[in-house]
């Protein structure tokens, strides 16, 4: 896979995707999840 053993810092938004769903996505993939956060994006 092209994303194993890589670093990740994940933006979710709070009216699209959260980020702790795309965390759950990516460490699926083997991908070190460093700093992960849902924002409000108005």
């Amino acid at each position: 896979m092209m994303l194993r053993d890589k670093k990740a810092i994940i933006i979710g938004d709070r009216d699209g995707i959260p980020g702790p769903a795309i965390e759950e996505c990516v460490k699926t993939a083997g991908v070190q999840v460093v700093f992960s956060s849902t924002e409000c994006f108005v």
